[in-house]
This record gives structure tokens, C-alpha cells and sequence, in this order.
């Protein structure tokens, strides 16, 4: 598939780039883009949640009544979960949400998302550019450029360039990663995939591994 290469204005430059098909042309596999999200996301919890059982709480250990003759139900502690106040039975306690997934199963996960994006041709191809200053101006004239809209946007660099990134720092719905942190995710969470000319070939040697 190729797609014709913009400059920073949104004007063609008369180049294209073969989005490789090995990466962008498979057939999505949709159970491996669940797990994937499912893992990106289990993995942001902090897992920190507490509630207090009722060994844990405060209070007096005195029966609260004598056990017959009150017409009520026998109660022997405050700290019991039937009284307002008491232990909570089952509660939440610390624990860590991440699990393990295969290498080959999240590669896979990868190139499905973005092969999605290929087949609904959300995906701009820019040439290789840097900001000279850092600038939110300069980013939201870029996405002005690309005719964008309100729709969200990832860009993907090829590596780390901290004018562009600070740049975009303070621009809603839009978020700017290196190649090497691309993950299924982001690029579902994105309408539209912004790649520069360099960081296909990232992708494309990265997934060849």
C-alpha cells in the first residue's frame, strides 16, 4: 500500500512510501488486540484500593447486650459488618493486576491495530521534521495543516525529539510517542496514525525481529 509523503504544511512533496505489508496488510486478529488492551490497561492500575475487615477497625470488644431476653438478634461486637461503622466483609485488598502475555501474541496485537488503520485509511505519512523552538503553536499549526479536525492523533517518531514532544505537551486529543513505545492501544485510542517517513522503517524493522 503507499501512501503520499506530506511536509509539515500539508502539501504533497511528491514522494510516497510502501507501508510495508507484513506489518500494515495482515489480517487484524481481533482476540489479540483484546488481550493486548486488556493488559495495557490492567497495567495503569495502581491496585492501592483498601477497605478495613473487621479485625482491623477500632472500637470496643465489649459485648454490645446480654445475649437473651432483649427480643433483638444476639450481637457480640460493635465491629461486626451488620452495624454501621463495622469491618466490610470481602473488601477490596492490594493486589497487582498486570499479567504475563506472549512476546509473538502483543507483536501480533501491534500489527493488527495498525493494519485497522491502513484498511480505513487513517493512517498520514509525513517527511522528517523537527520544531526549531518549543512551541504549542507550532504543533497546532501542524494538525491545522494535516486537516485533522477534532478527531484524536498519535505521531510516531522514530526517536525521542523533545521540541516536538514539549510542543505537543499542552494540545488536547493528541499524543506524540518514539516508534519504540508504539502499543495497540494508543493507536486504537487514535483516529487519526501520523508516521514520518523514518519511523516506518522503525516499525518495519522492529516487527521483523
Amino acid at each position: 500500500m503507499e501512501v503520499k509523503v506530506l511536509n509539515i504544511s500539508g502539501k504533497e512533496t511528491g514522494a510516497k512510501v510502501q507501508l510495508p505489508e507484513s506489518v500494515f496488510g495482515i489480517e487484524p486478529n481481533d482476540h489479540a488486540i483484546y488481550l493486548d488492551v486488556k493488559q495495557y490497561l490492567a497495567n495503569q492500575r495502581q491496585g492501592t484500593h483498601k477497605s478495613k475487615q473487621r479485625n482491623e477497625i477500632a472500637g470496643s470488644t465489649r459485648k454490645l447486650y446480654k445475649q437473651k431476653g432483649t427480643g433483638g438478634a444476639r450481637a457480640g461486637s460493635i465491629k461486626s459488618p451488620l452495624f454501621n461503622g463495622g469491618g466490610r466483609v470481602f473488601g477490596p485488598q492490594p493486589r497487582d493486576y498486570s499479567f504475563k502475555l506472549n512476546k509473538k501474541l502483543k507483536s501480533l496485537a501491534r500489527k493488527s491495530a495498525l493494519a485497522y488503520k491502513a484498511k480505513d485509511n487513517n493512517v498520514v505519512i509525513l517527511e522528517d521534521f523537527s520544531f526549531d523552538t518549543i512551541k504549542t503553536k507550532n504543533y497546532t499549526s501542524l494538525l491545522a495543516a494535516l486537516n485533522v479536525g477534532t478527531q484524536k492523533t498519535l505521531l510516531v517518531l522514530p526517536s525521542q525529539n523533545n521540541n516536538i514532544y514539549l510542543s505537543s505537551r499542552n494540545v488536547e486529543k493528541t499524543k506524540v510517542i518514539t516508534a519504540a513505545d508504539l502499543n495497540t492501544y494508543d493507536v486504537l485510542n487514535a483516529g487519526v496514525l501520523v508516521l514520518t517517513a523514518d519511523s516506518v522503517k522503525t516499525l518495519e524493522e522492529a516487527f521483523a525481529k
